[in-house]
C-alpha cells in the first residue's frame, strides 16, 4: 500500500502557499529531492521554497487516510502544537499559547480562504465539515498580520476542500460507539473542456460520550468552475447544520464519580440545546493580464441562525452575517537571482450580529496590504510587507449602550523575513511579523462601567527555523517569541458592567509574553514503516501588572505527538499515535491559585484495509480509556469542568468511483 506522509511543508507569513516535501515509499531509495517541483499553492501569492520563511505543517489526503480519523477535530488534535479545549459543544483550537476563551479570536480559521471566525466571541464551527470534502489542511504556526490582518495572531488553519479536477467520486458509511452513524458522498465531473462541477453531502448523528449530549450534523456543498489559459472563475454554495444537546459543566467530584453524566442542577438542564445553521456563498475570478501581472477578486457571504435553550430555560435566537470582498493583484518578475514577487490587495468586510437579548452590532473593516519577496542571491531572499486596517463598531445594547455608540479604531502591521537555502536539502529562516486583533462586538458591549471601547490588541512575533530534508528523513526545528500588549481577555475580577448579568468584564489585560520551541521529525525507516515525533514547548506568562510572572491559564508547557505507520501487507496498514498534553492551570485562573490540571496521554489506533477502489478502516480513539478534563473554567462561584471523551470505536467503509 505504501504510506505517503507530507513530511515538511513551508508557508510564507499567512500566504498559505506551500511546498510539500513528500517522503513516500516509492522514492525511499532516491538520493535527491527536487523541492521546487513539489509546490502547490492556495493563498494570496505564489512562491517557491527559496522565498519562504515560516513554520507550516500540511496534512494531505494521504495522511488523513493513514490516520483513520473521522472528523477534523481528530485530525487537528496535537498537530503542530495545537492545544484544544472542548466543552462538549465543539472544539476550540489554540496555536502559540492561548487560553480557550482567547483561542477563537487569536487563531484564524479559513475554509478555502473564507473566514470562519465570527465577529462575536462564538468559536468558529468546523464540526459540520465532513472529511470527505477535505483535500488537505494547512497549519501555519505564528503571526500573519500582514497578509491576513485581524485575528491572525497565534497562527492560521486553512481547510482546503476538494476542487473538480477529475471525474468520479466516493461513497462512505461509518458507525461506532455511542450510537454514532455517518454517511458521506461526493462527485465531480466535466461539463465540457472548460466547465467542471463538484458536489458533496454528509450526515452524522450520535449520542456522544456524555449523557444529554446527542448531536445531529449535516452539510451540502456545490461548486461550479470555469478555467482556460488566461482566466479562472468559480461559484460555490454550501450549507452547514449542527444541533447538539448541552451536557453542562461538572465538578471534579462529579467527574470522578461518573465522567459521562450530565449536569442536572439547573431546572431546564435536560432540555438545553444549541442549533446552528449556516449558509455560505463564494465566488472568485482571476485573470492573467500579461506575463507578469494577474488580477483577481473573491466575494464571500455567510449567514448563520443560532437557536437554542439554555439550562435555565431561556430561549436563544441570534443571527450573524459576514460579507467580504477581497480584490488583489500579484506580479512576478524574473531577475538574475530568481523571481521577484509582489502581492497587494484590499480586504473589505461588513459583519452584523443580532442577539435575542436585544443587542445589535455592526462591524465594518477596511484594510490594505502589500508584500514583496526580493531575491538577493540565488540562495538568499528577503520578504517585506505592511498592512493598515480600520474598524468601525456600531453598538446598541439595552444595558451598556441603550442609545447606541460608534467606535472607530485602527491598527497596522509590518513584516520582515530572510530566507537562506544553502543546499536543496536545507533551509534557514528568520522572521518578524506584527499582529493585531480588534475586540469582538460582544466584547465591546461588556466592559467595566468606565470603559467605552477596548483598545486593539497588538503584538509582534519573532521566529527562527531550520529544515533538513533527506530521502528518508525530514527534520524541522523552530524557536519563537510572541509579545502582546493590551491583550483582550475576560477578567472575572473586573468591575461588572452596568446592568451586567454576571460578574467580571472584558478588559485590556497586562502585557504578556510567550516563547517556545517546536521539533518535528519524520523517518521512513523502510518501505513498510514510517515513524514521526513532534514536541512543543511553550512558556506563556504575564509580564506586567498584578499577575506579573504568573502563567497564562490553559496553556500546557509541554505537548507532543508520536506515531508509527506499518504496512502489514499489501492491503493492510496499522497506524498508532500517542498525543500528550502537559499539566496546566484551569481556564481563567490567571493568578494561579488553584492546583494545575493533570497531564494526560491519549492513544489512538487505526487498522486500514484497501483493495482497488475499496477502503475500510477501524479506528479506536483513546484506546486506554484515559480520563481527562477537555475544558475547565475558573469562577468565584465554583469551577466548572468538562470531561474528555473515553474510548470510542468507529468502523468506516468507502468506495471510490
Amino acid at each position: 500500500m505504501g504510506t505517503q506522509p507530507t513530511a515538511i511543508a513551508l508557508l510564507i507569513g499567512g500566504l498559505l502557499s506551500f511546498s510539500a516535501f513528500s517522503v513516500t515509499a516509492q522514492n525511499a531509495t532516491s538520493a535527491q529531492i527536487n523541492i521546487d517541483d513539489a509546490i502547490t499553492v492556495i493563498g494570496r501569492n505564489v512562491s517557491t521554497p527559496l522565498n519562504i520563511a515560516a513554520n507550516v505543517n500540511v496534512i494531505d489526503a494521504a495522511a488523513i487516510e493513514m490516520s483513520g480519523a473521522t472528523s477534523l477535530t481528530e485530525v487537528l488534535r496535537g498537530q503542530s502544537g495545537i492545544q484544544i479545549s472542548d466543552s462538549n459543544t465543539g472544539a476550540v483550537f489554540a496555536l502559540r499559547g492561548f487560553s480557550a476563551s482567547q483561542a477563537a479570536s487569536n487563531t484564524l480559521i479559513l475554509i478555502d480562504g473564507r473566514r470562519l471566525n465570527n465577529i462575536d466571541i462564538a468559536a468558529p464551527s468546523i464540526s459540520a465539515i465532513a472529511l470527505n470534502q477535505v483535500e488537505r489542511i494547512e497549519i501555519m504556526s505564528g503571526s500573519a498580520g500582514v497578509l491576513y490582518g485581524d485575528q491572525a495572531v497565534g497562527g492560521v488553519i486553512n481547510i482546503i476542500t476538494k476542487a473538480p479536477q477529475g471525474s468520479g467520486g466516493s461513497v462512505q458509511l461509518s458507525g461506532g460507539s455511542f450510537d454514532t452513524y455517518e454517511g458521506n458522498v461526493d462527485v465531480s465531473g466535466a461539463i465540457n473542456a472548460n466547465w467542471r462541477f463538484y458536489g458533496a453531502a454528509s450526515y452524522n448523528q450520535g449520542d456522544n460520550y456524555r449523557d444529554h449530549n446527542a448531536n445531529e450534523t449535516s452539510s451540502l456543498l456545490g461548486r461550479l468552475q470555469y478555467q482556460d489559459d488566461v482566466q479562472h472563475f468559480f461559484a460555490e454554495s454550501s450549507y452547514y447544520d449542527n444541533r447538539r444537546e448541552l451536557a453542562g459543566a461538572l465538578t471534579l467530584e462529579q467527574i470522578e464519580q461518573d465522567p459521562r453524566q450530565s449536569d442536572a442542577s439547573a431546572p431546564g438542564a435536560y432540555d438545553s440545546y444549541l442549533h446552528e445553521m449556516t449558509t455560505a456563498l463564494r465566488s472568485g475570478y482571476q485573470r492573467q493580464l500579461n506575463q507578469q501581472w494577474e488580477l483577481g477578486a473573491d466575494i464571500n457571504y455567510a449567514d448563520t441562525l443560532i437557536t437554542g435553550l439554555n439550562s435555565w430555560g431561556s430561549d436563544r435566537r441570534d443571527t450573524r452575517s459576514l460579507l467580504e470582498f477581497n480584490p488583489k493583484a500579484t506580479a512576478n518578475f524574473t531577475t538574475e537571482n530568481g523571481p521577484l514577487t509582489l502581492v497587494t490587495g484590499l480586504d473589505l468586510s461588513r459583519g452584523e450580529s443580532v442577539f435575542s437579548s436585544g443587542r445589535e452590532n455592526v462591524q465594518k473593516q477596511a484594510s490594505a496590504y502589500v508584500q514583496a519577496t526580493v531575491p538577493l542571491t540565488q540562495s538568499v531572499s528577503y520578504i517585506v510587507g505592511g498592512r493598515y486596517a480600520e474598524v468601525t463598531d456600531d453598538l446598541r445594547d439595552p444595558s451598556a449602550y441603550a442609545s447606541g455608540i460608534e467606535l472607530d479604531q485602527d491598527a497596522h502591521a509590518f513584516e520582515l523575513g530572510i530566507n537562506y537555502r544553502p543546499t536543496d536539502a536545507q533551509r534557514f529562516y528568520l522572521r518578524a511579523d506584527d499582529n493585531f486583533r480588534f475586540a469582538k462586538v460582544d466584547e465591546q458591549a461588556y466592559t467595566p462601567p468606565n470603559v467605552k471601547g477596548l483598545k486593539p490588541q497588538t503584538g509582534r512575533s519573532y521566529e527562527a527555523g531550520w529544515d533538513w530534508t533527506l530521502a528518508q528523513q525530514t527534520l524541522r526545528v523552530s524557536a519563537y517569541r510572541l509579545d502582546l500588549e493590551d491583550e483582550i481577555v475576560f477578567d472575572p475580577s473586573a468591575d461588572t458592567p452596568t446592568g451586567g448579568s454576571f460578574p467580571g468584564a472584558n478588559v485590556n489585560a497586562d502585557a504578556s509574553r510567550r516563547y517556545g520551541v517546536s521539533l518535528d521529525w519524520d523517518w521512513q525507516v523502510m518501505q513498510q514503516v514510517l515513524l514521526g515525533l513532534e514536541y512543543n514547548y511553550i512558556d506563556a506568562e504575564f509580564t506586567d501588572g498584578v499577575n506579573d510572572g504568573k502563567s497564562l491559564s490553559w496553556v500546557a508547557k509541554h505537548s507532543g505527538r508520536g506515531y508509527i505507520s506499518y504496512d502489514i501487507s499489501e492491503h493492510v496498514q496499522l497506524f498508532v499515535e500517542g498525543l500528550y498534553t502537559g499539566e496546566r492551570f484551569i481556564e481563567g485562573d490567571n493568578a494561579n491559585v488553584d492546583p494545575k490540571l493533570a497531564d494526560y496521554l491519549l492513544t489512538n489506533v487505526a487498522l486500514n484495509y484497501t483493495r482497488g477502489a475499496w477502503l475500510a478502516s477501524l479506528r479506536v480513539d483513546n484506546l486506554l480509556d484515559e480520563e481527562y478534563v477537555s475544558a475547565g473554567y475558573y469562577s468565584a462561584w465554583g469551577n466548572g469542568y468538562y470531561s474528555g471523551t473515553g474510548r470510542a470505536l468507529r468502523l468506516t467503509a468507502s468506495y471510490r468511483f
